[in-house]
């Protein structure tokens, strides 16, 4: 072991977080839900995880994470509709597409109806856009007369979620003005 450098003491091997009661493991959920915004899906699996980590009290009955995580919904710490709205504006503003939106959204436990309400007033084509200019692809940049550097940014394209058609059309243009225009 090596002094610390601020109490000249050495510090031994850390004592194991003691086992989660009930009461432990809700403060555990108030804790996270004050400090991130979260999805009632995304709190369950936090709460999981810290009950593989330090195990449960003997003697007390199992946990509930069901029950704890439906209280935090009923108190109006944990809002789905709200979540998945906040993310889509997010995700939306630096340039993602409706794909990438909805594979976010999903990974945190949204259902498909609550994430097609929150991407309803999606612009496509705006997303793309500033995708673009922020990634300087298309007309915002060199010309991508490579064909490696042009799949590269098809394919950035791709993971940021916006359709083929979409970034052909936009890696195509070579001035603002032959972007594609709303219809």
């Amino acid at each position: 072991m090596h002094p610390s450098p601020a109490s000249g003491r050495t510090r031994g091997p850390r004592k194991p977080p003691p086992p989660l009661d009930s009461a432990t493991l809700t403060a555990i959920a108030v804790r996270y839900v004050e400090r991130f915004q979260t999805s009632r899906a995304r709190l369950l699996r936090l709460l999981q995880q810290k009950l593989r980590q330090r195990g449960w009290k003997e003697g007390h009955p199992p946990p509930d994470l069901a029950a704890i995580a439906d209280r935090m919904v009923e108190l109006g710490y944990v809002n789905d509709t709200a979540f998945a709205e906040a993310r889509t504006r997010g995700l939306t503003r630096r340039g993602m597409g409706a794909g990438r939106v909805r594979s976010s959204l999903a990974a945190y436990g949204i259902d498909r109806e609550t994430g097609d309400a929150a991407l309803e007033g999606h612009d496509a084509l705006a997303a793309a856009i500033d995708f673009a200019r922020r990634r300087r692809l298309g007309p915002f940049g060199p010309p991508a007369t490579d064909p490696k550097v042009r799949n590269r940014q098809m394919g950035a394209m791709a993971r940021a979620g916006h359709p083929q058609s979409l970034a052909r059309a936009i890696l195509n243009a070579r001035t603002e003005d032959e972007l594609p225009q709303p219809e």
